[in-house]
């Protein structure tokens, strides 16, 4: 065979070659250019689905979510003071502040004063009075001691905030400035300073005087006395007293109003009662009734709340807070369980004295009522009755603080309180 005959052969083989990897590449090409088309097509399709979908579902309006992040807010933070008008029972501290505020010049704070008296509440106020919404956050620094209340969280965290230099208001806003005079210093608010170890009070104290041109201080405490004396002399102190019922009695009122609530004769008096001065305990005592009988707005007796969680029917009648339930909430002891113990802890002879009282306090304790409350319930009863002599008194007194000591160490409830009533039945029956 001749050399231009293979020439020949071998060409046409490889045209037939090209030809039929033409063929393949076009219809791989063609069956690509179809799942692409596919897959568009159920794309766009599921989105648009999706759409219709996500359109069809009602979204909850901003006004919604406002309501129900409010009506959900524990009522102490809720219905806190929000300006220095409001805060209650302090004219003496609020008149003094108010021309600190016109003169938009402030020392370095000392508040003290009982727990629930408004401290916390009052130099917030005062700070969104003085830097307003735009700047509360850039010139406030708020710290609770007791969390960190070693040396440490003054050389980092207290340090660093304090010489950080201002960032200055917006001139432009000139209505702004006119409301709120931004001064040019920052505030770091320390809530209960008195639990920050003497080392760190002592750190603190540098600090205070280093950057006082660009910060100030307010320590809130409830003992002053816990303050170390170099601190405090730097510091305007002023004294937050415990609420009297009239002012307290008006708050819960309109807080009463407010949630819709219906209280039964006699329930303000107990709240301040049980609360012995506490604004902030009473409210939540009010609240905590409010939910148990299902009387607060979106609420019914008998039904579920917002939680899922079911009321209680029998909590109330028709969802009126009664005096009971005020005293069930505060852990009040009964009146008739405390009466039984002042029968058993009267003097007698023999052994009968002891195994009454044991009996008693048994009970007390079996049925879980606080050794605390308990003390608290006989010392305002043994101490005003007129029928024990004054020189028994001084005796159970002593007795009282004693046994309030041991609890506070952590003793035991039982033993504790069974030694407390044999203690002052041992003194009851001594000669006057």
């Amino acid at each position: 065979m001749s050399i231009h005959v293979l020439q020949t052969l071998y060409l046409s083989q490889l045209n037939f070659l090209n030809l039929y990897y033409d063929i393949i590449i076009s219809q791989l090409f063609s069956h690509l250019i179809d799942l692409i088309s596919h897959m568009a097509s159920n794309f766009f399709s599921n989105k648009a689905r999706a759409a219709a979908a996500g359109a069809a579902i009602p979204k909850p309006k901003a006004s919604d979510k406002e309501g129900d992040t409010t009506r959900l807010q524990p009522w102490v933070e809720k219905y806190r003071p929000k300006t220095l008008d409001d805060v209650a029972s302090q004219e003496h501290t609020v008149t003094v502040l108010q021309r600190t505020l016109q003169a938009s010049n402030l020392p370095h704070m000392l508040f003290y004063g009982p727990p629930g008296t408004g401290k916390t509440s009052t130099i917030l106020a005062l700070a969104k009075s003085l830097y307003g919404p735009q700047l509360y956050r850039s010139r406030i620094l708020e710290l609770n001691a007791s969390d960190e209340r070693g040396i440490s969280i003054v050389r980092e965290k207290i340090k660093d905030f304090a010489r950080m230099q201002l960032s200055h208001p917006p001139l432009s806003d000139s209505a702004y400035r006119e409301k709120y005079p931004c001064p040019p210093f920052k505030i770091i608010i320390l809530d209960e300073a008195d639990s920050m170890t003497q080392d760190a009070q002592s750190a603190l104290r540098r600090t205070m005087e280093r950057y006082s041109r660009i910060t100030r201080f307010c320590l809130v405490c409830n003992y002053v006395t816990r303050i170390i004396d170099p601190l405090a002399s730097r510091c305007s102190k002023f004294r937050f007293k415990a609420l009297d019922g009239s002012a307290a009695g008006c708050r819960l009122e309109e807080i009463a109003r407010m949630e819709k609530l219906r209280l039964a004769d006699g329930c303000i008096r107990t709240l301040i009662r049980c609360s012995e001065g506490d604004l902030r305990r009473a409210i939540t005592y009010l609240q905590s009734a409010a939910r148990l009988v299902g009387s607060t707005e979106g609420t019914k007796q008998g039904g579920k709340d917002e939680s899922g969680d079911t009321e209680m029917a029998d909590a109330g009648e028709d969802g009126i807070i009664t005096v009971k339930t005020i005293e069930e909430i505060a852990g009040v002891v009964p009146d008739d369980v405390v009466d039984r113990l002042i029968k058993a802890l009267q003097p007698k002879k023999g052994r009968s004295s002891y195994e009454a009282v044991s009996q008693v306090v048994t009970d007390i304790v079996a049925d879980g009522w606080s050794a605390s409350q308990m003390l608290t319930q006989l010392y305002q009863i043994i101490v005003f009755d007129d029928s024990i002599p004054d020189i028994h008194k001084n005796s159970i007194v002593m007795v009282f603080s004693e046994f309030d000591k041991r609890l506070i160490d952590g003793a035991d409830e039982h033993l504790t309180l069974l030694d407390l009533v044999l203690r002052i039945s041992e003194i009851l029956g001594r000669p006057s």
